[in-house]
């Protein structure tokens, strides 16, 4: 039962404190990691639920949850992560169509981009490791994922696949 709580806690407190899925990775990697899971397990949640179709934020909880708590675990985890972000979104819609004609809130949303890629970059440092980068096959393969995703516009899920296939190879 206690880590069925802390499970909710856990997501409760990842979604009232940051804006998207991708940027919580770093706040549920501080939370979880050593707590919960392995800092390895914690990778493999993160690498399964960017794999796979529909929201990475709600596969990770589920992930996360299944693994501590099995089935319930997976519901708590997922309760915890759904209702911040859906009372918040019911308060804001309804603020927002009150004050949609302001020009302000177009300026707000685009100061949002720069401290967003710095959170994803944070994120991603944070996930990988500072050991993680050791060698050439973590470089080529990061490199790779970026070309693969800004030039030749392939689908993260697809890049993703791919890149955890060239790790079987790599890092036997």
């Amino acid at each position: 039962m206690d880590n069925l709580w802390l499970l909710f806690v856990t997501f409760l407190k990842v979604n009232l404190l940051t804006t998207s899925g991708s940027a919580s990775v770093g706040l549920l990697y501080t939370e979880s990691v050593g707590k919960l899971m392995s800092r390895e397990e914690f990778v493999e949640a993160v690498g399964y639920s960017s794999v796979l179709p529909g929201s990475d934020a709600l596969q990770l909880a589920m992930f996360v949850g299944y693994r501590v708590g099995g089935v319930p675990g997976a519901l708590v985890a997922c309760l915890g992560a759904i209702l911040p972000p859906t009372l918040i979104m019911l308060i804001l819609a309804a603020l927002l169509t009150r004050l949609r004609s302001e020009s302000w809130i177009g300026s707000f949303v685009k100061g949002l981009a720069p401290a967003l890629a710095a959170l994803l970059c944070m994120t991603a440092y944070q996930v990988v490791g500072e050991k993680g980068w050791q060698g050439w096959p973590p470089i080529v393969l990061g490199l790779g994922s970026l070309l693969a995703l800004v030039v030749f516009k392939v689908p993260p899920p697809l890049v993703l696949l791919a890149a955890g296939l060239l790790g079987i190879v790599l890092f036997r």
